[in-house]
């Protein structure tokens, strides 16, 4: 069993929770986490990067004068790429950069780092997070408090519109859906906190629904 510390809104320890190693996998699988963060960067790309070939230029596709008898190098027509403004020698085209990644694996994934973080000493389970309101000072007295102001992932288990404006102006913190995780999400944060419902959540695998990447 693994002790996830609880943390109250004075950054005071009251307690621990536990978590069942095999509820997430068992064990922490590096090679899928990479596939999942390759692929979960690939598919940021935009890939509509364009540019000329020599066919595409505007311009006569004459030759400039005659291949012997003038003293000068040996020229095709004015687009040709060794020309300035002529077309590219090796244009650049659209290109799909997707990958595909099935649900069961992108959720061991974002489970396998939840785990990571769960071993490492730096998830907790914050109390306090309750907001009447949009509150960006309350959110960072919190987070300060918790020793978690370099920056985290607060998971939620459902969306809560003042929490998420609380913190949406902090730098380097993030608030989701447990259930709308994915592992890079996880591995990017410096911390990861829980709210009570969203560790609970989590412990009774009701948290399957992965959005793709």
């Amino acid at each position: 069993m693994i002790e996830i510390p609880v943390i109250d809104a004075a950054g005071k320890q009251v307690g621990t929770e536990q978590l069942d190693p095999e509820v997430l996998g068992g064990k922490v699988r590096i090679d899928l986490l990479k596939q999942a963060v390759i692929a979960y960067r690939a598919n940021q790309r935009q890939g509509t990067v364009k540019t000329k070939t020599r066919a595409e230029k505007h311009g006569s596709s004459k030759k400039l004068y005659r291949q012997k008898g003038t003293g000068r190098a040996r020229m095709g027509n004015a687009r040709t790429p060794v020309r300035r403004g002529g077309g590219m020698a090796f244009a650049k085209r659209p290109r799909d950069f997707s990958q595909k990644m099935n649900r069961k694996m992108r959720r061991l994934a974002r489970d396998s780092a939840i785990l990571a973080k769960a071993m490492n000493g730096t998830a907790r389970i914050l109390k306090g997070l309750e907001f009447d309101a949009p509150q960006t000072k309350k959110m960072a007295g919190l987070l300060n408090a918790a020793n978690m102001s370099k920056g985290a992932l607060i998971a939620l288990d459902q969306y809560d519109n003042n929490v998420t404006l609380s913190g949406r102006n902090i730098p380097s913190v993030d608030v989701r859906r447990v259930d709308e995780m994915n592992a890079y999400d996880v591995l990017k944060a410096k911390h990861l906190a829980f709210t009570p419902a969203a560790f609970a959540a989590l412990k009774s695998g009701s948290t399957a629904a992965v959005e793709a990447n």
